[in-house]
């Protein structure tokens, strides 16, 4: 009897920075693993954007997808995004033990289950159905020791009385730089939050899979990988990153102007600007953003978004408003040379690898974050949401490669024109820009070699394939 290969079940929680990363894991093993199976069980709320179509249709053909039953929005009573994508996977349960208990293959033998942080409850299924069970935690080394070490955090009232946000000295985690209250994730700023409680059940859990896959590599957060390493309380983790994006998908005659326009711009020219797959901003600091821009002199390429006094409003819902109708009066006309306006969408690693590209003001997401590492392009930080603060205080306190506008505090924290004006001309100009494009580079080479024949990453996800190809024959 021929011995049937092995399958692996994947179960993204909804949203881009979700589902991507997962994506991007599966084709990378299946290139190096063609032998391998690899099928996408989504729980979502409302058909597949266009975005997400063209993914399915790149990916190579050991990448199969299953569409579960939509849920209605109706029986989402939470408000916080972090609770609605839990949510939307726990009443997914019941189709995901259907489809993967109904599975059968004459080529391919289901050996194990990969869930995002968000769609944790998934894996009691995998138990159930004795599937060695991991968690792709699609962040840095440092947030997953923060989500490690979370619940016994919450424990201390002392420290932690109402949340995060009155800790009243920094946060010192093993083999991470220390952060402030604030920086730490939003929903661990108040403890009577429903966000709260959604982040404490899934980091509960973290507990519980056979191993965790950590979109991070071994050369950019050494201390935090050797603190986890000697750490014995967690599942054995396993770094496999950068895991990015090598092509964009859904370049069209619409979006790829912009590169049209890149390719006619001189060689680290232009500071690229997007706030990721659903970062937005208000009126006001639009509206400031914009008279940054144009007075800093530079030359920039901005995805802009239609403006939401909720940061994240965009990240579950589609947006219907044309966002070039929110921009000041004029701006398009005053700076036709300067800068390129795109609506919404960018090929973001097309734009990040081009040579006229030579910086980036970024929402600190940790895809955009990997991809910008990889790429060698340094930043301006300006976080929104989820963990970006703590991405932020990394990538200017440890890595320093980026550089941080500081928000106006008399007027609720806006980043005045000025000040944007003032960071973009230190990172697009000068020593402290040039020492930035400096230490960049370092860790482009670093993540390269974690990528390599020999890289780190790469022998990890080599032991990883072993384990479940060994699985498969039994």
């Amino acid at each position: 009897m021929e011995r049937k290969s092995p399958c692996i079940a994947m179960v993204p929680a909804p949203g881009f920075s979700h589902l991507l990363p997962l994506i991007e894991f599966s084709k990378q093993l299946a290139v190096r693993q063609p032998h391998f199976h690899f099928i996408f069980f989504i729980p979502t709320l409302g058909p597949p954007s266009p975005t997400t179509v063209s993914i399915f249709e790149s990916v190579p053909p050991q990448i199969d997808f299953t569409i579960l039953p939509q849920i209605n929005m109706e029986d989402l009573k939470a408000e916080e995004p972090e609770t609605q994508i839990y949510n939307t996977v726990t009443l997914s349960l019941p189709s995901l033990r259907h489809a993967l208990s109904s599975f059968d293959s004459p080529t391919h033998h289901l050996v194990a289950l990969v869930a995002d942080l968000f769609s944790m409850d998934a894996l009691d299924i995998a138990k159930e159905l004795k599937l060695k069970s991991y968690v792709l935690y699609a962040s840095s080394t440092a947030a997953l020791s923060l989500c490690l070490h979370f619940p016994e955090l919450d424990e201390d009232r002392e420290m932690v009385p109402t949340g995060f946000r009155e800790l009243s000295q920094p946060l010192k985690l093993p083999g991470c730089i220390s952060f402030q209250g604030k920086d730490l994730p939003d929903p661990l700023q108040e403890r009577s939050s429903g966000g709260y409680k959604t982040v404490l059940h899934a980091c509960k859990k973290l507990r519980l899979p056979d191993g965790i896959l950590v979109n991070s590599f071994v050369d950019l957060e050494r201390e935090a990988v050797i603190a986890l390493q000697e750490s014995d309380n967690h599942p054995l983790v396993y770094h496999v990153g950068p895991i990015i994006q090598i092509r964009s998908i859904s370049i069209n005659e619409s979006n790829s102007e912009c590169l049209i326009w890149l390719e006619n711009q001189p060689r680290n020219s232009v500071l690229y600007v997007s706030f990721g797959s659903g970062g937005t901003l208000s009126q006001e600091q639009l509206n400031e953003l914009a008279y940054g821009l144009e007075m800093s002199g530079h030359k920039f390429l901005w995805v802009l978004r239609a403006p939401s006094g909720v940061a994240n409003s965009a990240y579950l819902n589609a947006q219907k408003e044309d966002p070039l109708d929110f921009l000041p009066t004029g701006f398009l006309e005053r700076t036709k040379g300067q800068g390129f306006v795109v609506p919404s969408w960018a090929p973001q690693v097309e734009v990040l690898k081009h040579e006229s590209t030579g910086g980036f003001l970024t929402h600190c997401g940790w895809n955009s974050t990997l991809e910008a590492i990889f790429y060698g392009k340094p930043m301006i930080v300006w976080p929104l949401f989820a963990e970006q603060k703590m991405n932020a205080v990394m990538l200017t306190e440890q890595f320093k490669v980026a550089v941080r506008p500081q928000g106006d505090e008399n007027n609720n924290g806006i980043v005045t024109r000025e000040e944007v004006a003032r960071v973009v001309k230190i990172l697009m100009e000068g020593d402290e820009g040039r020492e930035l494009q400096r230490k960049i580079q370092v860790f482009k080479g670093a993540a390269a070699k974690a990528l390599s024949e020999d890289g780190s990453s790469t022998r990890t996800m080599s032991i990883l394939a072993q384990e479940w190809t060994n699985l498969s024959s039994r």
